[in-house]
């Protein structure tokens, strides 16, 4: 061996060594990540949670006020929009712990809140509630995932030129949410407004009757609302935020379990379980929007253990880091405003096309005619 290569061999060797495969079995089991976190987490409280129900409310109408204040100052209208679907958005979330049961240990009171929160902004709560129940029983699964699941390249193929380029054409897939809920995503049937469609049990039946009937009396309130005060101010006061909303709910879920700097893994077959498929969600920094949002960009924590109300995420990830040690990877910490994650989203959609049709540890590939590319 000459003395060149053995002065290289030392440095390649510590750079194999400090290289991480994210997709390797980790050395510890789920009951370690929880025996780490303290009990006092667990702990939900209605009035807590209640209180932020109130906080949002008040903002939400404070800005209402406002903006029919001084409805005729042109300045007004973009900061409401920006702001008003920004909490918008909050409230979903609320309404999202109402679905995970981290609102309360009270069903009813729950169920009373979510629908109440998601039909104000016309999702309609248990059809979203059992799909999403199905995306945390299931995610990382390249199959059996529910939100934003990776397209295989067979179901890739059958794709028309519409659907391709609502999907991997920013901006468009951050508007994709209502068309989610009317239809899936590509390569999945039904919808969640039909109690018979195939996202749900026969027992299911009766709480999707339930949800659709009360985000209809939703849109009849809008319409009739529309009558009094005029479909233009209507769609400035509730239509603008509504998309703003939708925006926001697409970047960040999306930004949950895709656009890491290094390509995460998904799952099949025996190499999927409920711990791999959890380690592969992506904390992420939203700046001075954490707080209003609810710390939903604290994720990995909740996707394990979506017991845990939100107001005990932060602590909770703390406690857990110490055991998934470089399972877990540290949000690149944001400004104020979270400028940096759109570079983050803008590269994953316009990369991550589709997964091999084969395998059970697979990666998101490029259709490089997608992005304006030739194979040599």
């Amino acid at each position: 061996m000459s003395s060149v290569s053995m002065a290289v061999s030392p440095a390649k060797n510590l750079q194999q060594a400090e290289q991480f495969d994210p997709s390797v079995s980790p050395p510890f089991k789920i009951a370690d990540i929880r025996a780490a976190i303290p009990a006092h987490c667990w702990v939900k409280n209605p009035w807590r949670s209640l209180s932020y129900v109130l906080r949002d409310i008040l903002v939400i109408s404070s800005l209402v006020a406002i903006a029919v204040f001084f409805k005729n100052s042109s300045w007004v209208w973009p900061v409401y929009w920006a702001a008003q679907g920004t909490m918008f958005w909050a409230i979903f979330v609320l309404g999202h712990d109402c679905g995970h049961g981290s609102f309360s240990d009270i069903p009813i009171l729950n169920s009373m809140v979510g629908h109440i929160l998601h039909s104000s902004i016309l999702v309609p709560y248990h059809g979203w509630r059992i799909s999403h129940r199905t995306h945390h029983q299931n995610h990382g699964h390249v199959e059996n995932d529910e939100s934003w699941v990776p397209l295989t390249e067979k179901t890739y193929k059958t794709l028309d030129v519409p659907t391709k380029m609502l999907r991997f054409k920013v901006p468009l897939p951050l508007f994709a949410y209502p068309l989610y809920l009317w239809t899936r995503s590509p390569g999945k049937s039904g919808s969640h407004f039909n109690p018979y469609s195939d996202i749900f049990s026969p027992n299911e039946r009766r709480y999707i009757v339930t949800s659709t009937l009360c985000w209809a009396l939703m849109v009849a309130n809008l319409i009739y609302l529309s009558t009094i005060i005029g479909p233009t101010l209507l769609f400035k006061l509730y239509g603008i935020p509504y998309f703003i909303f939708v925006m926001w709910l697409d970047f960040v879920t999306y930004l949950h379990h895709h656009g890491h700097e290094d390509k995460l893994p998904w799952y099949r077959g025996k190499e999927w379980s409920y711990l791999r498929g959890g380690l592969t969600t992506v904390d992420r920094d939203y700046g001075m929007f954490n707080n209003i949002h609810h710390d939903i960009g604290t994720h990995v924590i909740h996707h394990l253990f979506p017991q845990i109300p939100h107001y005990h995420l932060i602590e909770a990830t703390m406690a857990a880091k110490s055991v998934l040690g470089k399972y877990y990877r540290e949000p690149k910490k944001s400004g104020p405003i979270p400028v940096h994650l759109i570079d983050n989203l803008v590269k994953s959609i316009k990369q991550d096309h589709y997964v091999s049709d084969v395998g059970n540890v697979v990666y998101y590939q490029t259709d490089y005619r997608m992005i304006g590319k030739k194979l040599e």
